[in-house]
């Protein structure tokens, strides 16, 4: 290994996703700082790059959420930059971003994921909203489930149990984005499954079941303490709980992610899960589900964040 001098979290940015990442960056800070590194929480602004160029970190940590955080963007500059950092490296992060191409890749590897299509804006005003939506009813059936193609923390999205109910999911999905993924439904028992990879191959934590008060998984469920119960593990079969684990490990290499990532899926009344999306930033806040996988395979979250910083910096 090598010394970590100094580190930088990198929280914040401009997305709708701003204070979820703000939250997310001190906690991670905190666990550093709790094993003995120095960090130093810094926000996306004009001032990062000077700022960084002029005094290098060891690493970056990245624990922004949505839009550039996740999308590559910011990986690039840090690389332009010469700056290791933790996490997938650019390329992947555009594949991963976007959950049509996510599914498309996973699908191609053999991964179930529930049928869909994605309609830019454009595309929906041009063939005529009513014709489209009548065309997606009929051949994908419901209840449907909605969402932006390029978004995070549920932003944006509808379950649709009714036709009438389409119109006003894809309104939702396109305040967030200009294409908006429409997916068939499936029913089952949701689960989130964290993969980590601190230098001897990724390998996925306890699976974390979800179950919202309010029957959907929606940002207030995600981030207001006590609205949503975890189980960590996911109350499976062993034999379940391993095809979820294969399905994130999967995902995670299908989509040529590195580090750390965290798949949700949901597993049917059969015991099949069905891959939905994948994340390459997790949240790390008190109610986010990487933390808890963490906590439940007897880790502790500095020290993991301290292995993928140490790992970031050698491949430098």
């Amino acid at each position: 290994m090598t010394d970590l001098d100094r580190v930088v979290v990198l929280a914040g940015g401009l997305s709708h996703e701003r204070e979820v990442s703000i939250r997310s960056g001190r906690r991670v800070a905190e666990a550093l700082r709790g094993v003995g590194v120095d960090a130093e929480v810094c926000d996306l602004d004009v001032a990062l790059i000077p700022a960084i160029a002029a005094d290098p970190p060891s690493a970056v940590f990245i624990s922004l959420h949505g839009g550039p955080g996740e999308d590559g963007d910011v990986r690039d500059v840090l690389e332009l930059l010469g700056i290791p950092y933790v996490g997938a490296r650019p390329d992947s992060c555009r594949i991963a971003f976007d959950k049509s191409v996510a599914k498309s890749v996973v699908r191609t590897a053999g991964i179930a994921t529930p049928q869909s299509v994605a309609l830019a804006h454009a595309t929906f005003r041009e063939l005529g909203a009513n014709s489209v939506l009548d065309t997606i009813v009929e051949h994908l059936g419901l209840p449907l489930f909605a969402k932006p193609a390029r978004s995070g923390s549920a932003l944006g999205t509808s379950l649709i149990q009714r036709p009438e109910d389409l119109p006003a999911a894809m309104v939702g999905c396109f305040a967030y984005g200009e294409t908006a993924l429409i997916e068939r439904y499936v029913e089952g028992t949701e689960i989130a499954v964290t993969v980590v990879d601190t230098g001897a191959g990724p390998r996925a934590l306890p699976p974390v079941e979800i179950v919202p008060d309010g029957g959907v998984y929606d940002y207030a469920a995600r981030y207001t303490a006590g609205a949503t119960e975890f189980f960590v593990p996911a109350r499976l079969d062993a034999t379940v709980l391993a095809r979820t684990c294969d399905l994130a490990v999967g995902a995670h290499n299908s989509l040529g992610l590195r580090d750390l990532s965290r798949t949700d899926l949901i597993v049917d009344g059969e015991g099949l899960p069905w891959f939905l999306e994948v994340n390459v930033s997790p949240g790390m806040t008190e109610t986010s589900l990487f933390p808890q996988s963490v906590a439940a395979d007897g880790l502790d979250l500095g020290q993991v964040c301290r292995e993928l910083l140490h790992l970031a910096a050698i491949r430098a």
